[in-house]
């Protein structure tokens, strides 16, 4: 399980690392001047486990307080209020600082009791913990260690959605990902070109004898 800040990719490395987990990723600029890191992973709703009805309980009591206003709602309209109400929300302030990195993972832990799939949970774990480290190390490597990273997490009906805010200066995240993707395709086109050079290598070559032929 990732505890530590060494343990992430560098660079390009985790743009592309974060790239390939989210199904909706983007680096904005906002009206307050901040930057927000959005990465959206969808994912299928497992079976309550039984250890899991207790910490359930509060969730439906909230729930419960929204019943009267649900039944007068059609089909349509019920299906969009799941889509828009998150099954929970939480949001943390943290400083610059690598050593916190342990923090936000116990932070984004009090949301294990959720029916998330186990693989779906570790890939929006490990993107959180690059994109805060990402603020650490690039964002705000020349600002105060006071200056606050804000994280939330959202988990609707079939997906969890990750924001961190960084006070950075603005960054083009489509470019880098050009540029990363870039750089792998030309990786693969020089790996193709050496395994077809391997594999001519590996062929068996067929030599033929020269043959003299003498008119009688």
């Amino acid at each position: 399980m990732l505890t530590s800040i060494d343990e992430l990719a560098e660079g390009g490395r985790g743009v592309k690392l974060m790239w390939q987990i989210a199904d909706e990723l983007s680096y904005t600029r906002t009206a307050d001047g901040r930057n927000c890191l959005f990465v959206s992973k969808n994912y299928e709703s497992e079976s309550l486990a039984p250890g899991q009805n207790i910490k359930q309980a509060s969730a439906l009591n909230e729930l419960m307080k929204v019943l009267n206003r649900w039944d007068w709602l059609d089909e349509t309209e019920q299906q969009e209020e799941l889509e828009e109400n998150p099954v929970e929300t939480i949001s943390l302030e943290v400083n610059t600082d690598v050593t916190v990195l342990t923090e936000v993972l116990q932070w984004f832990d009090s949301l294990e009791y959720l029916l998330i799939p186990l693989e779906d949970w570790l890939a929006c774990k490990l993107a959180l913990a690059e994109g805060f480290t990402n603020a650490v190390r690039h964002a705000h490597k020349y600002l105060p260690s006071e200056t606050p990273i804000q994280l939330e997490v959202l988990v609707f009906e079939g997906h969890l959605e990750i924001r961190i805010w960084d006070c950075g200066k603005p960054f083009d995240l489509q470019a880098k990902l050009n540029e990363v993707l870039a750089a792998e395709r030309k990786k693969y086109e020089v790996l193709e070109d050496l395994s077809d050079a391997i594999l001519l290598q590996q062929l068996p070559k067929v030599v033929s004898e020269p043959c003299l032929l003498i008119a009688g």
